[in-house]
């Protein structure tokens, strides 16, 4: 069927009546996006602030597409079209206007996570605090997340009947499939649930330092499956999340970063212990690695031809600790070496020269 629309004295075809609407709510939604846009651009020069920025950054991509799409449902209503053609153009706009709420939604979520990490700063020098809100909110965000696109796809897939057809049909049987569903993804709800208890509990944090299957390493990333450890030669160890629930391992930073560092000096037993005291306590002095807790030269242990040296010396974190320890294994083998070079480790051998043969002894004569 054929429609018009009248202007006075122009009758206008239906399709260009329809394009027309659509083009102008386009045109009108961008010009609406296009002030707001300014209006921010305005305002963040006025107030330099992190936040206003962080909003600009994540909502100008979405708002660029809601706004047209808003318009362009709204005027749906005012073009002339057949029953059947408004009923699925209009389905089609509810789809797309979910999707797109969605995704607003996720980049708020975003920018409510910009805001708290500019406010915790993990460079901080006791960043402890900053660390246990920052994997909270990692596991938050992702599971938020995650929450929205499961429910946006439900509502998309509810919008066809034939899709709550077959619903009704499964809610007969919701109770078998509840039960096989159950033990399908009894490794998943263990790793969600594990993912709660890490989150809360947190027996690991962004950025912890850890000693896991025999590596040190850095906690990079808590997702809701499995934890990133970044090692220490930009390795990356990737281990499911219930393996910090399960199996034991060594956190560096559970309560503090500062560590404690020794080395290790096998020597002499003349080597005397107070000038290496002075020297340690003159290179600790010297460095700035060094957090001034802790200097202490102790004798350990004694082995049959040496002695064991222990340095003890303290630092903020482990990455200085380890720089701290090489920077003072070095020096004190080189005191050492220049000062008292007969103290480092030696074998002694005592040798006894035979006693003279008797006369008329032949036993030891190799001539006859």
């Amino acid at each position: 069927m054929a429609y018009t629309f009248n202007f006075p004295g122009h009758p206008v075809p239906a399709f260009v009546h329809n394009i027309l609407l659509a083009v102008a709510a386009i045109i009108f939604g961008l010009i609406l996006k296009w002030i707001i846009s300014r209006f921010f651009s305005i305002f963040s020069r006025l107030w330099a602030s992190f936040q206003v920025r962080s909003i600009v950054r994540h909502l100008n991509g979405p708002a660029q597409i809601f706004l047209p799409l808003v318009f362009l449902n709204t005027a749906i209503s005012l073009m002339i079209l057949s029953q059947d053609t408004r009923a699925q153009l209009s389905r089609a706009m509810e789809i797309a206007l979910t999707i797109m709420v969605a995704l607003i939604l996720i980049r708020i979520i975003k920018i409510l996570e910009d805001v708290f990490y500019h406010k915790y700063d993990l460079n901080k020098e006791d960043n402890l605090k900053e660390r246990k809100i920052r994997t909270q909110l990692q596991f938050i965000r992702k599971f938020v997340i995650t929450l929205i696109i499961l429910i946006t796809v439900s509502i998309i897939l509810l919008s066809f009947e034939s899709m709550r057809k077959i619903g009704t049909g499964l809610l007969t049987g919701v109770g078998i499939g509840g039960i096989i569903i159950g033990f399908a993804a009894q490794k998943s709800l263990g790793n969600l649930l594990a993912g709660f208890q890490i989150a809360f509990t947190q027996p690991i944090r962004i950025d912890d330092v850890l000693i896991v299957e025999g590596e040190w390493g850095r906690v990079e990333e808590i997702t809701l499956t499995y934890v990133v450890v970044s090692i220490w030669d930009q390795r990356r160890l990737v281990l499911p999340i219930t393996y910090f629930i399960e199996k034991p391992f060594q956190n560096w930073t559970r309560v503090s970063a500062e560590l404690l560092g020794t080395v290790f000096l096998y020597l002499d037993y003349t080597i005397p212990i107070p000038p290496l005291r002075a020297e340690l306590t003159r290179l600790l002095s010297s460095n700035p690695l060094w957090d001034k807790r802790v200097n202490v030269v102790q004798l350990t242990d004694n082995k049959a031809d040496t002695v064991e040296v222990r340095f003890l010396m303290s630092a903020r974190n482990s990455s200085q600790a380890f720089d701290l320890r090489c920077y003072i294994r070095e020096e004190m083998i080189a005191f050492i070496r220049n000062n008292y070079p007969q103290c480092l480790p030696k074998t002694r051998l005592e040798y006894q020269g035979r006693s003279p043969q008797p006369p008329g002894d032949f036993s030891n004569r190799t001539d006859i």
